[in-house]
C-alpha cells in the first residue's frame, strides 16, 4: 500500500485516476492535511517537521510500505523524517527534477505560492549536482493564481497557469512546480518541454511500495 500525504483535498481525484490509468490494483491511502502548507507558508517548511513526522508515522502504522508526498513546499521535510518511520518516503517532484536537469540547463520555475519555490529551486540544484550537469534555475510565481486555486476556480487557476508558461522565452525546460499545476501542461503551447510531477511522482511511489511488499 502507498501512503499520499497531500496538503489539498484536490489531489485525491488526481492520484486516484493516475492510479487507475497506469497502476491498476495499487492501494493508495490518502492523508489530506491542508494545515501544513498554512503553516509552512507562515513560519517556514521546518516548522513542520514534526506533524509531518507524526502523519508519516501513522501511515506506516495503517500499513503504509511507502509513503509520498506531493506537496512541493514540504517535501524536503518529509524526505528528512523518513529515517525516523522506517519506510521510504519519497517527495513527488523529484522525478521531475532530475528530468530537468536531463532536459537542458537552462530551467524555469512557475509556482503558484512564493514559498514553493525556494524548496523547489534547490531540488533541481541537487539533481544536477547528482547528475554531474550544469544548471541555471530562474524562478517565478504565477500572479494571480493562488486566489484562484484558494477560491476554487480551477479553470481561472490553470488559465493562469498556461499563460504564464507560454510567455517563457530563454529557457530549455519548465517546471510547474505544484502538483496541481499538471493539467495546464496539456493546453500550453510553448515549444519546449513542460514537466509535472504527478505521473512521475506516482510512478516512482508506486514502485517504492511494491519494493516494499516484497
Amino acid at each position: 500500500m502507498l501512503a499520499l500525504l497531500h496538503t489539498s483535498p484536490v489531489h485525491v481525484p488526481v492520484f486516484d485516476a493516475l492510479r487507475d490509468a497506469a497502476h491498476p490494483g495499487l492501494e493508495l491511502r490518502h492523508h489530506v492535511d491542508a494545515g501544513l502548507l498554512e503553516r509552512a507558508r507562515r513560519d517556514g517548511p521546518e516548522a513542520v517537521a514534526e506533524p509531518v513526522a507524526a502523519a508519516l508515522t501513522r501511515a506506516v502504522a495503517e500499513g503504509a510500505r511507502a509513503v509520498l508526498c506531493t506537496c512541493s513546499t514540504i517535501g524536503g521535510v518529509a524526505e528528512a523524517a523518513a529515517a525516523g518511520v522506517g519506510v521510504p518516503v519519497l517527495r513527488v517532484d523529484r522525478p521531475m527534477a532530475a528530468a530537468a536537469v536531463a532536459a537542458g540547463p537552462r530551467v524555469l520555475v512557475l509556482a503558484a505560492l512564493e514559498s514553493t519555490l525556494a524548496p523547489t529551486a534547490a531540488l533541481i540544484e541537487e539533481e544536477a549536482r547528482r547528475a554531474d550537469r550544469p544548471v541555471e534555475v530562474r524562478t517565478r510565481v504565477v500572479d494571480g493564481a493562488w486566489p484562484r486555486f484558494e477560491a476554487g476556480d480551477s479553470e481561472g487557476y490553470l488559465r493562469r497557469v498556461t499563460e504564464a508558461a507560454d510567455s517563457v522565452t530563454g529557457a530549455d525546460v519548465i517546471v510547474l512546480a505544484q502538483a496541481s499545476m499538471a493539467p495546464a501542461r496539456e493546453a500550453t503551447r510553448v515549444r519546449v518541454p513542460v514537466l509535472a510531477s504527478p505521473e512521475p511522482g506516482l510512478a516512482a511511489g508506486a514502485a517504492a511500495a511494491r519494493a516494499g511488499d516484497g
